[in-house]
């Protein structure tokens, strides 16, 4: 019993030590830094599948590093790969809720394949959680405003005859 201060005063600090430990944020490794730097550079060159590859990179040097989901999630909406972009943005969100631009990004991404009232959910949430003149919000309603992307036919597709099917 005459323990008993002493050990909560120990836990007490333990707890305190180790939440202010908890709060500083991440820090990525620097050769995943370098590699998501490539990668953005890739990404404004034009070089979407470059990007990817670096991207994808950065994350096998450091999975802990959810900031990349982001980047690989708008290199595949670039790429014309909105389900792929869904499930990355998706990614960033299982590890960080709250962040603006994974939801502006999947809502984005969401009403290019179509998905326009999913896409309103996310719109509703943003103006919820940082409001209608944040840039995250009025990005994402933009996207709902300009609507689905008309979606390419490949060359495999239009040489494809209906009427026969090999078996």
């Amino acid at each position: 019993m005459r323990y008993t201060p002493a050990a909560v005063a120990l836990s007490l600090f333990a707890a305190v030590t180790s939440s202010a430990s908890l709060g500083a944020g991440y820090e990525a490794d620097p050769r995943a830094d370098a590699l998501v730097a490539e990668g953005r550079a890739a990404l404004e060159s034009g070089d979407t599948q470059g990007a990817i590859d670096a991207f994808e990179a950065a994350l096998t040097v450091d999975p802990g590093f959810s900031a990349v989901y982001i980047d690989l999630a708008d290199a595949a909406r670039r790429d014309g790969l909105q389900g792929k972009a869904i499930h990355y943005y998706r990614e960033a969100l299982e590890r960080d809720p709250e962040n603006l631009a994974a939801i502006s990004g999947e809502g984005a991404a969401l009403a290019e394949r179509g998905a326009v009232d999913n896409a309103r959910a996310n719109l509703a949430k943003l103006e919820n959680m940082c409001g209608a003149d944040c840039m995250e919000t009025m990005e994402l309603a933009s996207a709902i405003e300009r609507g689905p992307v008309e979606q390419v036919a490949t060359a495999e597709a239009a040489m494809q005859d209906p009427a026969t099917t090999a078996n």
